[in-house]
């Protein structure tokens, strides 16, 4: 695995670090910044324990996403727990989403235990209701244009 390399100090440089690396769809990075017993999950669905159980999940997230951005419109630290109020945007092929997420990192030894993020289903899927209405739309427009 790729030892990440932390521009800044403290658990948000770690979180920033590993989002920014997840943005680059650098797995490797990832998981370099992940402690071997972390607890992934987004909330509503299953934990997954550990790092392993974790890098399959992304691993698969990597082969099928084309792009993937964080924008962080808040971000508040008390010690080594770090929220995140954010936008992502998931592409897979020509279908862009974009949604709101919240996130809560607990960081120890420069390392994240905790992954835990929360959504709101029904931004979620329209989110991807308008990412696939774009793209059809897209491709109708441009097999007439």
């Amino acid at each position: 695995m790729a030892t990440p390399r932390i521009v800044g100090t403290g658990s948000t440089a770690t979180v920033q670090a590993m989002l920014d690396a997840l943005g680059r769809l650098d797995i490797d990075t990832v998981l370099g910044l992940l402690d071997d017993d972390v607890v992934y999950q987004n909330v509503s669905l299953p934990k997954t324990r550990g790092k392993a159980a974790v890098a399959k999940q992304l691993r698969l997230f990597g082969r099928y996403c084309t792009a993937f951005e964080a924008i962080n419109h808040r971000v508040a630290a008390d010690g080594n727990i770090v929220l995140t109020e954010r936008t992502d945007i998931v592409e897979v092929g020509g279908v862009r989403s974009e949604f709101w997420v919240c996130g809560t990192f607990e960081v120890r030894d420069g390392k994240i235990v905790l992954w835990r993020d929360y959504f709101d289903w029904a931004n979620l899927l329209a989110g991807a209701a308008k990412g696939v209405g774009k793209a059809v739309f897209g491709t109708i427009r441009g097999r007439l244009g």
